[in-house]
């Protein structure tokens, strides 16, 4: 079986934003098609809301690269075989398979190595909202990359969830930047890995489908995360076996690295990168109602107004997306 390629000049039964069918940006695609396309990414938000939760009990017996490490070479070896079952084949021509492994050694490798770096020196809180700018970041290289169209009125959308994680964060632990400036610096440059990857998976979108660009973009990251994991788990002896740790890295692995990928992957295909990444802003919302239901941690009203500007900054930029071109 050939490459999944995406149909040239596919007459869709309905449009997309004028200005982003003019400049040939997204997938023709139904109505219907960008609902459950965004209604499975907003599912995955889901997911990756709780994955802090899984995350947070995992990394107190495993190193974090180590257990990222694990989590992704489980999402590696499932995404080949779900691949070559869907689809009869694995491979794509070198340009482009050089092309996403770099992009996929950006958005998973160096993005999981400088985020749990940073981690170290900077509060969790900081590292949040420095992640956090990953949607506004999105918003921006798309337009450079051509894979997006960035109106007024989704600007303002993206910027307003970005204000809504800080209310939502500053109301939580609270926030201290510029206590370490190298931290920041790197938590900032794992968020612009992610954006990198996010922006500019578009093009390969329209060649190839979701899964066999998500699947290679995965395996490069892993490769990437493998030295230093290595190094992480070899220092620990021995790999502490327990139920606990090995749902978490099925958790972590098949459904919030796996899975989930493919589906934003879609998203990117079929919605667009910079209304994708908007429904990130969600997971620190989702976050603190998972900690509250599963940790007993305490939701204050300023999370709540927070969250309620997030989801605000969110609804503005579908309003953008179906709003006319002029």
């Amino acid at each position: 079986m050939t490459d999944a390629v995406a149909p040239e000049g596919a007459a869709a039964e309905e449009s997309s934003t004028p200005a982003a069918t003019s400049a040939g940006v997204l997938a023709p695609s139904t109505q219907s098609d960008r609902r459950m396309a965004e209604l499975a990414v907003l599912a995955v938000m889901v997911v990756w809301g709780g994955n802090f939760i899984v995350v947070k009990s995992a990394v107190a017996v495993l190193p974090p690269v180590g257990f990222t490490f694990l989590r992704f070479a489980l999402a590696s070896l499932t995404l080949v075989a779900l691949l070559r079952w869907r689809e009869g084949s694995v491979g794509m021509p070198r340009r482009d398979f050089i092309a996403i492994s770099a992009l996929g050694a950006l958005g998973f490798g160096a993005y999981q190595i400088l985020w749990t770096t940073g981690l170290t020196t900077v509060a969790a809180g900081d590292s949040a909202l420095l992640i956090a700018a990953t949607p506004v970041l999105v918003a921006l290289l798309a337009v450079v990359a051509r894979t997006d169209v960035l109106t007024p009125l989704k600007l303002v959308g993206v910027l307003t969830s970005f204000a809504g994680v800080g209310v939502v964060i500053a109301s939580g632990p609270g926030l201290s930047l510029g206590g370490s400036i190298v931290g920041e610096a790197i938590t900032l440059g794992a968020a612009v890995c992610w954006a990198i990857y996010t922006a500019y998976a578009g093009p390969y979108l329209r060649r190839h489908s979701p899964l066999r660009a998500t699947t290679w973009a995965t395996v490069a990251g892993t490769v990437v995360l493998a030295p230093l994991a290595i190094v992480q788990l070899a220092s620990l002896g021995s790999i502490p076996v327990t139920v606990d740790v090995l749902g978490a890295v099925l958790y972590s692995g098949f459904l919030a690295a796996g899975v989930s990928n493919v589906i934003v992957m879609n998203g990117i295909k079929v919605v667009g990168p910079t209304r994708t990444a908007a429904l990130q802003f969600l997971v620190p919302a989702l976050a603190v109602v998972f900690a509250f239901f599963f940790l007993r941690e305490e939701i204050r009203p300023g999370q709540i107004v927070g969250g309620i500007v997030i989801v605000a900054g969110v609804l503005l930029t579908r309003a953008a997306f179906r709003a006319p071109a002029r």
